[in-house]
């Protein structure tokens, strides 16, 4: 019995694989594509003249674009609370984060659409992985901003 179990554990435990930074070890020579999109409205940036704003909302969309691609490859961490105060249900609270670092990504378009500017980006994952080899990995501050 004793080996029958033993067998059996050893037979589970070979069938896992390990991660490697959130991103599986065989994407290294993938060219597996994630896409994303940025949006910045035009008119609420700061700046004196309508071509500053133009360029800060540029740039915010491809921010946005940037943490769209970071969401979709590390996740989005969720934190919700909620009281209760005399078996009343009180304030609800929800904040939402994401970490994580982009290495590769393209700018494929960025144009003005009405008062919003966008950005599509492209993101190789197996140029990430074989980027990230290469270069030293810093750690994500950890003062998150909520997103909603």
């Amino acid at each position: 019995m004793t080996k029958w179990l033993t067998m059996v554990l050893l037979i589970l435990i070979s069938g896992c694989s390990t991660l490697n930074s959130g991103i599986h070890p065989n994407l290294t020579n993938s060219n597996e594509r994630v896409f994303a999109v940025g949006y910045a409205s035009i008119s609420e940036q700061n700046g004196r003249t309508q071509e500053e704003k133009s360029l800060r909302a540029m740039r915010a969309s491809k921010v946005d674009a940037y943490r769209e691609l970071s969401e979709q490859i590390y996740g989005l961490r969720i934190s919700a609370t909620t009281s209760l105060s005399n078996q009343q249900l009180g304030p609800e609270n929800t904040n939402g984060a994401v970490d994580g670092i982009i290495r590769g990504a393209k700018v494929i378009r960025s144009y003005p659409v009405g008062d919003s500017y966008v950005t599509e980006m492209e993101l190789n994952l197996g140029l990430m992985e074989r980027m990230k080899q290469h270069g030293e990995v810093f750690h994500v501050p950890n003062n998150q901003q909520v997103m909603f």
